[in-house]
């Protein structure tokens, strides 16, 4: 009962914020609901300034309830299939990860960025941006305003990749293999990755690029547990060195990502009903959009437009990158 009285009201308003951002983001997939929400969030932010009621609901909505996405996130994740079709993905992949990774660190050092946005812009354009940025943003520590920061960054050009990327296959003459293994690469989001591999598939009629690019995509979401794994480490004995003890691993290892890999791997050794996994899926997808409308709660929308040009910046050279990147090793590999 004490959970209730402290929690429900800023539970019960992200739930309300919500169901018309999953409803949008069914309507236009390329934007997606976690992104409504959180605007929307940020839009009642700017004039519900008293939110001391709520507050502790807000809060566990955006990080137990962003975690308990990630781990519902597994059962989505058939390990059989993303070994069998993602692996020959694995060198763009690697290649992609790793380039965003660098590229995010140069310009974290050359423009004396903020650590956590320039960690979460980098792992979101890298790996599958908003469920990575999900994942790392509690393992390192990061506040609301800084995931919604790295979110509007990995939208931006999540949207336009997924309105470009299809002409850009054409003219430069992509296989539907290719364009499937381009699309699940270098487009972060879900959604995104399913509109552009859905318009590519619209303007060449027999094609079946959704498949390829979806399963390319799970295989880039299993990045994110050698990913938070390191950045947990990395954690730890940084602030060892401030604090000159040593930190308790256990209170920054990211548990919740274990219980992802637990379900992906029930999903795959398990003969779990198909209308079970896609509820699990959903339901995933749903927790997300609810604490992305708590983080947007939780955001000052004025500060975040001020502060937004070094950080896009550093989007659109991860973007840009990751795309060279990926259509690069298809070249060497001989499948473009």
């Amino acid at each position: 009962m004490e959970f209730v009285k402290k929690n429900a009201l800023g539970i019960l308003i992200c739930l309300v914020i919500a169901v018309p951002a999953w409803l949008l983001g069914q309507r236009f997939e390329v934007v997606g609901g976690p992104v409504f929400a959180i605007l929307i969030g940020m839009v009642i932010a700017l004039f519900w300034k008293d939110q001391k009621s709520a507050k502790s609901g807000i809060t566990y909505t955006s990080k137990k309830v962003l975690q308990l996405a990630v781990v519902l996130l597994g059962f989505g994740m058939n390990l059989s299939s993303v070994l069998q079709v993602g692996g020959q993905s694995l060198p763009i992949i690697v290649s992609t990860i790793a380039t965003s990774l660098i590229v995010a660190f140069a310009l974290y050092k050359a423009l004396h960025m903020d650590s956590n946005i320039s960690t979460l812009i980098g792992v979101g354009s890298s790996i599958c941006g908003g469920s990575a940025i999900a994942a790392t943003a509690p393992v390192i520590g990061a506040d609301d305003e800084e995931i919604a920061q790295a979110i509007s960054v990995i939208f931006l050009f999540n949207v336009i990749a997924a309105l470009i990327f299809p002409t850009l296959g054409g003219v430069l003459g992509l296989s539907n293999e290719g364009f499937g293994l381009f699309a699940g690469t270098a487009v972060n989001d879900t959604s995104s990755v399913t509109a552009a591999a859905a318009a590519w598939d619209g303007m060449h009629p027999g094609a079946n690029t959704l498949d390829t690019a979806a399963i390319v995509k799970m295989t880039r979401t299993l990045a994110i547990i050698p990913i938070t794994l390191v950045l947990a480490l990395l954690r730890t004995r940084r602030e060892g060195k401030q604090g000159g003890a040593q930190v308790d691993i256990k209170k920054i290892f990211p548990w919740f990502v274990l219980l992802f890999l637990l379900a992906s791997i029930i999903t795959t050794v398990l003969p779990i009903p198909a209308a079970a996994v896609s509820f699990l899926k959903n339901a995933s997808k749903f927790f997300i959009v609810m604490a992305m409308a708590a983080i947007g709660l939780n955001t000052d929308i004025v500060k975040l437009v001020k502060t937004g040009g070094k950080p896009i910046f550093m989007g659109f050279c991860c973007w840009v990158a990751i795309a060279g990147v990926s259509l690069l090793v298809q070249h060497l590999l001989g499948i473009w």
